[in-house]
């Protein structure tokens, strides 16, 4: 790893980037793998590359983009290939994996291989040009952080069944983004709580109640994973500016969570 390179590059966008041996923050990656977090002092925030000692890795930035403040980060270890889009979005520092089967090799592409299918059709739909759909406003779709909102003219639902003030979570503990009326269809019944953030069956539930009597306290709640999502009104989030959708928008998520190189990124949200 060329360390020197690895600041050069961060600085250009930006910056700081520290390079270590061993995470600071609570959550530790599997043993020998490398990680990449966002952290902060009182310099500001700053990202840490965390190469345990004893890994082979090799970490490169094979994209930079200033004006941006993004840029792509290419880790090979054991064999494999990963690539990280770095950047900042609103306030805030961000690292997010790119999916393994998407060829990109700027910033621009791995901006385009994090957009689910449906936006990519729906900005495609709507003729927009590069610069349009680098936007977290445009006439495809509105995003905040992770999440993207797709308009869908015309959509009705039973106003009985509509949820307020409800959570959209990606499933790792990270902070809800908090959405005024949402109305949910499908998707399977689960039972969510810090130790399970990807939920668990009914049936599992059940199995971890019996063998533990002190998870009956671990403040569980039932939600529905992978369901169709719709929300309109106010989108709240810490990190983010709050966003208004008139009218009822589809929920998508990015596609960082089909990379097996989640498991490197430590920050997640």
């Amino acid at each position: 790893m060329d360390t020197m390179d690895l600041l050069t590059k961060f600085a250009r966008i930006g910056v700081r980037v520290k390079v270590a041996d061993r995470s600071t923050r609570r959550f530790r990656p599997p043993a020998r793998v490398l990680s990449l977090d966002v952290q902060a002092d009182r310099d500001g925030e700053f990202f840490e590359v965390v190469s345990p000692g004893g890994t082979s890795s090799e970490v490169a930035v094979i994209d930079v983009q200033p004006a941006d403040r993004h840029l792509l980060l290419l880790v090979r270890e054991g064999g494999e290939k990963h690539k990280f889009l770095c950047g900042h979005d609103e306030r805030h520092w961000f690292v997010a994996a790119v999916p393994e089967n998407a060829p990109v090799g700027t910033v621009r592409q791995a901006k385009e291989a994090l957009k689910p299918p449906e936006v990519q059709v729906a900005q495609g739909r709507q003729g927009l040009r590069a610069e349009a759909r680098n936007r977290r406003k445009n006439a495809a779709y509105r995003r905040q952080g992770e999440w993207f909102f797709l308009p869908v003219p015309g959509f009705t639902v039973d106003e009985a069944l509509v949820l307020h003030n409800e959570p959209l979570r990606r499933g790792n503990g990270g902070k809800p983004h908090w959405v005024e009326s949402c109305y949910r269809t499908g998707g399977e019944t689960v039972h969510v709580c810090s130790r399970h953030p990807n939920g668990v069956t009914p049936s599992q539930h059940e199995k971890i109640l019996a063998n533990n009597p002190k998870a009956k306290g671990w403040n569980w709640q039932t939600m529905r994973r992978n369901p169709g999502v719709y929300v309109r009104g106010s989108v709240r989030h810490a990190d983010h500016k709050t966003i208004v959708l008139h009218g009822w928008h589809r929920v998508l998520m990015n596609t960082e969570g089909q990379s097996s190189a989640m498991r490197n990124v430590a920050f997640l949200d």
